[in-house]
């Protein structure tokens, strides 16, 4: 991809999610993370109906009156992408490929957050980490993270999960929203989510082409695995070949349901045609 191709996709990016972003996501997102905590912010002179419990009784023993401490949400958040660029998700059939797809989501989750002073860090990963760019604020900020995701070399090799959310806690210790995006193509421990879970907000996102569950009837045909080279000839006319790699997708959709729902995190399967927004706009609802 030209640099002049990645300024265009990047801008067409930032247009349309900026738009369901601001349409949608960026009030249920304020709502569902706001008052992570709380921070002091003035005293004044009390008020009929202010809480006893926030008298401030050093300050109305001096003056002789009674003042209350004022606080205030502490609202600053941090939100970390976490995205896996194994060579599976260089690939799509239908509307686009899946790493285009979750540059999409990552920008909408970004300006959701940018909209509300939020700071956005981003993690490369497949074998290992690869990239990893620090939170920061602003618009700016959110655009080199989508330009990265786009531009990314994809790598033949096995995304590691596990080692990527031990290396996200190892470094970032705060609580934070972290959002994962894989074709979870490969096996990990489930022990990492219960950890991460823990620790964090964790929404583990599916991203999958409709090819990736059902394989039609193009007859005898060279599989490759994208990640080994492993080579396959299969007779996809068989249709009970095609019936058996159908029913082992699902079996494998639903252990990863299951895997999340035991680790106290939430799981999203995401077909790349699908309208992202309503799974994000639910997730926010019910948080």
């Amino acid at each position: 991809m030209q640099i002049k191709d990645i300024i265009k996709k990047v801008k067409q990016i930032e247009i349309r999610t900026k738009k369901k972003s601001e349409a949608t996501l960026m009030g249920q997102y304020h709502s569902a993370f706001k008052g992570q905590g709380m921070t002091f912010s003035e005293v004044r002179p009390y008020q009929f109906g202010d809480e006893i419990r926030r008298i401030d009784w050093n300050k109305t023993a001096r003056f002789r009156e009674p003042f209350v401490k004022v606080m205030e949400e502490e609202r600053e958040l941090t939100m970390m992408l976490l995205v896996d660029i194994s060579a599976s998700m260089d690939y799509g059939t239908k509307t686009q490929l899946k790493r285009e797809f979750v540059a999409e989501i990552a920008a909408s989750l970004g300006f959701s957050a940018a909209g509300n002073n939020d700071k956005v860090g981003l993690i490369l990963f497949a074998d290992k980490v690869y990239k990893v760019i620090p939170p920061q604020k602003g618009r700016k900020h959110i655009l080199a993270i989508i330009s990265n995701i786009l531009t990314a070399d994809y790598v033949a090799a096995p995304s590691k999960i596990d080692a990527a959310l031990e290396y996200m806690m190892g470094i970032f210790k705060k609580k934070s929203m972290v959002f994962l995006f894989s074709d979870f193509q490969d096996d990990f421990e489930q022990k990492i989510l219960r950890v991460a879970s823990r620790k964090h907000q964790l929404l583990g996102m599916r991203i999958f082409d409709e090819k990736d569950n059902e394989i039609p009837d193009v007859g005898y045909t060279l599989f490759v695995d994208s990640e080994t080279g492993k080579q396959v000839w299969a007779n996809t006319s068989n249709a009970r070949w095609r019936y058996d790699f159908a029913e082992k997708q699902k079996l494998r959709i639903k252990s990863l349901e299951e895997d999340f729902e035991n680790s106290s995190a939430t799981f999203m399967n995401i077909n790349t045609g699908d309208d992202y927004s309503k799974f994000l706009y639910q997730y926010f609802r019910k948080r």
